[in-house]
Order: structure tokens, then C-alpha cells, then sequence
């Protein structure tokens, strides 16, 4: 079978926070990203439902923990800075019953550059594409209702869940308050709290969700998890690391392309990647001194593309200047944004 065209994985140990291996095989055709046009390959009863739900909220209020945590898999790269999706993530849910598409989207904010206009665009399409929409809400961090959001992804005609996450934080005497307040605020379906690193009301959330999702054939074949290719979780593989080992604005002002990726001899796979900045001062922070940020930046990137691929990695990242590639929009095309 023809890698990099559907991904799948099983045997996820979700507490060490590792990729999945990889379970089966990548799906030999390409499958976009629309449910239209899409063939079912897997034989259906007529009670099997499939559709999709976005997930929708500011930066850092749980949505990718949530995706990981409804699927069991670490699909979505997770760390304790906002802002850290960037592009729409695709997972894949399927049983005997039904089959759901989950759509994990850029947090919403108040754009600054070019680049934060494509992402909340991107959020706000995939909320036009489902059939649920959850909109998150971080439980500690209680902003206002953004109205004008919560109007804005109405429209689109799915049905609207609040979903209110973090509830390990506050106590339980809190919620009914809570809940009660926000229903009062905004027309929401349904409103739920969870707790996504805890899993507490996590399948009674999905177990909600099943009910709105309408009956239909699958749009993916069962042992799927994702129709995104492997050089995408690679390079979001590297971009994480990046996160995690710089402070402040490095981890914003870069982004990661996956140049080439080739198996070669005996199974193992060369993999070369490029990390863009927007300036030299940080091209340095990213190297360190004498290479060591740099170095364990990509030496824990190959341990889990390692597992993500089940095969030996040759891994070589080289850092970049771009000077403001967030605020340029050829620059943002060139680098798979904006488009």
C-alpha cells in the first residue's frame, strides 16, 4: 500500500502522552476533506449513523486534549501554550454503530497578522461543514460569551453544544450555577461539563453527541484514523518539541515543512525538515549553543515519529530565516497556510 494517504493507530498509551502505532495501512486513494463526494467502502445497517462535529473555542481552552481524549489516540499535538493548532485536525471515530468526523480548530481570537486571519477562517469553515458543532469554554478562565462568535457558527445550521471543560478545577457546587447562568445567556442544545484530562463526562459527551449525529453510511473506512498524511504529523511532531523546549514569541514566529521523506534501504526513513523563523536572533535560541536546543529538539522528535511510523528515522532539521512569514501572504501559501 502507498504510504501518506490515510492514517491509522491502535495500542495508545494516552498518559505518556506517545503516538500510536500504526495499525493497519494507508489507505491507497486520496480522501478529502468534505463529506461530499465521499464512497462508503464498508457495509452499513440501515440504523448506522456518521457525521461530523467540529470542536470551536478560544486558544487554550481544551479542544485538542479533547479530540485525544475521545479517540484514545494522541492525534493532536497538546502543550501548555494557547495557540498552539494551527490547522484544522481530522479524527476519525468509528464503531459498529456510527461512524463521526471530528474537525479540532485553530482557538479564535482577535487576529494580529495574516496568519491568524487564515486560522480563524479555517475554524470557522469546519463549523460550516458539521453536523454538531462543540463550542469549549475553559472553566477557570470564564470569559464573557463572545456573542458575535456564537452567532457566527449558528448560522451554519448544526446543533450547537456547550461543553464546559476543567471541571476538576472548581467545585462541584459551582456547576449547577454555572450552567444554569449560560443557559440563560445563549439558545445552546445542550450544555455539559467535562473534565478532557481527567475523561470525566467525556463518553457521556460523546454518547450526546451520537444522538444528533443523523443516520448515513461511512465516509471512511473503519480502521482509519485520520486523512491526513504522515509528513503532516511529522512536521506537527517537530513544531510541538519546538514549543515545548522555547519561551515567549520563538514558538509563535515558527512553523516546520517537511522538505523531503523517503524510505529507503531495509525500512528506515530519511526524513529532512526545515524550521522557518521570522528572525536571526531566534534562528539562534532555536540552535542553542554549540547546537543543543536544536539537538534535543530533534532528538525527542525522532523518538516518537519513530513510533508514529514503526520504522528506523534518519531525522535532519535545518533552521530557517523568513523574515515576518506570519504577516506575508505569499509566504503563508508557501508554507501551507491560506489556502
Amino acid at each position: 500500500m502507498k504510504r501518506e494517504e490515510g492514517i491509522t493507530f491502535d495500542n495508545f498509551n494516552y498518559q505518556r502522552g506517545l503516538f500510536a502505532t500504526l495499525s493497519g495501512y494507508f489507505v491507497n486513494h486520496q480522501i478529502g476533506g468534505s463529506k461530499k463526494g465521499l464512497e462508503n467502502k464498508m457495509k452499513q445497517t440501515e440504523k448506522f449513523r456518521s457525521g461530523y462535529v467540529t470542536i470551536i473555542g478560544e486558544p487554550n481552552v481544551g479542544k485538542s486534549t479533547l479530540l485525544n481524549a475521545i479517540l484514545g489516540e494522541k492525534l493532536a499535538i497538546v502543550t501548555p501554550k494557547p495557540q498552539t493548532t494551527r490547522n484544522r485536525i481530522t479524527g476519525i471515530l468509528t464503531t459498529d454503530n456510527y461512524q463521526i468526523i471530528f474537525l479540532d480548530t485553530p482557538g479564535i481570537l482577535r487576529p494580529k497578522y495574516r496568519l491568524q486571519e487564515h486560522l480563524i477562517k479555517a475554524a470557522f469553515a469546519a463549523a460550516d461543514d458539521a453536523d454538531v458543532i462543540l463550542y469549549m469554554i475553559d472553566v477557570k478562565n470564564l470569559p464573557p460569551p463572545e456573542f458575535g462568535i456564537l452567532e457566527r457558527i449558528k448560522k451554519s445550521g448544526g446543533t450547537l453544544i456547550l461543553v464546559i471543560n476543567k471541571i476538576d478545577l472548581i467545585p462541584k457546587t459551582t456547576l449547577l450555577p454555572l450552567i444554569s447562568s449560560y443557559s440563560q445567556k445563549f439558545d445552546f442544545q445542550e450544555i455539559i461539563p467535562i473534565s478532557a484530562t481527567q475523561g470525566d463526562g467525556v463518553s457521556d459527551l460523546l454518547d450526546l453527541i451520537v444522538k444528533y449525529i443523523p443516520y448515513g453510511p461511512a465516509y471512511y473506512p473503519e480502521d482509519q484514523l485520520s486523512d491526513l498524511p504522515e509528513r503532516f504529523f511529522v512536521a506537527e511532531t517537530i513544531r510541538e518539541k519546538v514549543f515545548l523546549k522555547t519561551k515567549q514569541e520563538i514558538p509563535y514566529a515558527s512553523c516546520v515543512l517537511v522538505d523531503e521523506f523517503k524510505e529507503r534501504e531495509r525500512g528506515k526513513i530519511y526524513i529532512h525538515a526545515t524550521i522557518y523563523v521570522e528572525r536571526n536572533s531566534q534562528k539562534g535560541i532555536i540552535i542553542g549553543k554549540g547546537g543543543r536546543t536544536l539537538k534535543e529538539i530533534g532528538q525527542l522528535a525522532r523518538e516518537e515519529i519513530e513510533t508514529l511510523l514503526q520504522a528506523p528515522v534518519f531525522l535532519n532539521i535545518r533552521v530557517k530565516v523568513k523574515e515576518n512569514w506570519r504577516k506575508n501572504e505569499r509566504d503563508l501559501k508557501e508554507l501551507g497556510y491560506g489556502i
